[in-house]
């Protein structure tokens, strides 16, 4: 890959707590900005109002506050990802890239005044609260959110490690609002975790997409393949709930399954927002079937993955709604002081074309969002030929009366069972991919 564009930290494609991914950022060396003269009477409103509140505000407010305030506010009238960051905020968006940071661990968003949960990150101490893509958080502790900006919310969410946390939830289907209490912690986010499902069927989960993501799954990718016996029959990429994260990873993950062709690309209205990543040959999987698992938390790089193969047709995309729908790039302009600027400043595209910004990515199979539960069995064998007094054998008289299971056969019938019951959405995908790979394994050797 030879991506042609400007990299500090790297890309990155709102804010986890506590640091911002999901948000596509490019990192630009620190330059003047070409600065169209403002009017006369826009800078004479400016001066009045900052005069009225130095005079009469209530209480006294130091300059620097003021204009602060004032940049805050340019930015966050903007749209919900450009924002105003201070030197502390800066440092934690740089050490985010690397995985490690404090916070809850929740990636979240501003949606009519309150903070909204885009989806929760693996491993933290929100997911095992109970938290949840969608949720709507209305109250920090005893503080209302409304009328916050998404960094205050960030700041007061913030804290240090084993330090606890009340938020107050409105969620979907509940008739009130719920009170969750969280730990801090220091998150450390293992971005890929894989393992074997079924004999040659490999699953590969991407919490959130880091600076070597990529590297980590192809290490995956080639345990699992040894494990395998040298190939696998197929494989799932779960991206479910997966917020974003470098733009790189995203686009390094894409090229490990694709052997060529446009992966993604941007554009915007200065010549250096306009950017495009091509696959270089090489599929780690060698053409295997392949399913991607999305949902409504699948933000930014997940839906820069999923795009990209599902134009390719590449893999089947399951899920049970569409992808979050973040299709914006910003840029990190770094300021003097150690402060910085995060502007929207392109959108991505598909290879086909297709603008993800408020659209998502539509699934190839919806499921339903159900929990499955054993059937109650009555105690009673449904009965068969073999049962039926007199019945005829096969024909094959070196066969026993009844062959025996393969071995194996009766874990694989449990883990199925297990399988259905925790994850029902994996169980579906898993059987589309046994499908696939018969499928595919036919049409080879006829």
């Amino acid at each position: 890959m030879k991506p042609r564009s400007r990299i500090g930290f790297g890309i990155l494609l709102g804010i986890t707590l506590g640091l911002p991914l999901g948000t596509v950022y490019t990192v630009v060396a620190d330059k003047p900005a070409k600065v169209q003269p403002l009017s006369l009477e826009e800078l004479r409103t400016f001066s009045d109002v900052y005069a009225r509140i130095k005079n009469d505000y209530v209480e006294d407010v130091e300059d620097n506050k003021l204009i602060e305030n004032a940049i805050r506010g340019m930015l966050s009238g903007l749209d919900p990802h450009s924002a105003y960051l201070d030197k502390e905020e800066f440092r934690d968006l740089q050490i985010g890239t690397t995985g490690e940071f404090g916070g809850l661990g929740i990636e979240v968003g501003m949606e009519d005044g309150f903070v909204k949960v885009i989806s929760p990150i693996d491993d933290t101490p929100a997911q095992r609260a109970g938290v949840k893509a969608g949720d709507l958080i209305i109250r920090l502790d005893d503080t209302p959110v409304k009328g916050m900006s998404l960094n205050e919310a960030v700041n007061i969410m913030r804290g240090k490690k084993g330090t606890p946390i009340v938020l107050t939830i409105v969620r979907e289907g509940e008739e009130k609002p719920l009170k969750i209490k969280i730990v801090r912690d220091i998150i450390q986010v293992k971005s890929v975790k894989s393992r074997i499902l079924e004999e040659g069927f490999g699953y590969f989960r991407i919490s959130n997409f880091q600076s070597k993501t990529t590297q980590s799954l192809l290490e995956a990718v080639k345990k699992l393949t040894k494990e395998s016996g040298g190939s696998m029959r197929g494989a799932i990429l779960d991206l479910r709930n997966n917020p974003g994260g470098v733009l790189t990873g995203a686009v390094g993950v894409s090229d490990a399954f694709l052997e060529k062709g446009l992966i993604v690309y941007t554009e915007g209205r200065i010549k250096d927002s306009q950017l495009r990543y091509d696959a270089t040959p090489g599929d780690v999987l060698n053409g295997a079937p392949m399913i991607v698992l999305v949902n409504s938390g699948s933000a930014s790089a997940s839906e820069i993955v999923s795009g990209a193969l599902q134009d390719h047709k590449r893999a089947i995309i399951v899920g049970t709604s569409k992808t979050f729908g973040k299709g914006s790039v910003q840029t990190i302009l770094p300021l003097k002081e150690g402060n910085a600027l995060k502007l929207t400043t392109a959108r991505y595209y598909t290879p086909s074309g297709r603008s993800i910004q408020a659209e998502g990515i539509e699934p190839d199979i919806k499921l339903e969002s159900v929990e499955v539960r054993e059937k109650e069995r009555n105690g009673f064998e449904p009965v068969k030929e073999a049962n039926l007094t007199g019945h005829l054998t096969n024909g094959d008289e070196k066969q026993d009366k009844q062959a025996p299971k393969k071995p194996g056969a009766e874990d694989s019938e449990e883990i199925e069972a297990s399988l259905a019951k925790k994850d029902y959405e994996l169980y579906e995908a898993l059987n589309l991919l046994k499908g696939m790979a018969l499928l595919a394994e036919k049409e080879s050797s006829d």
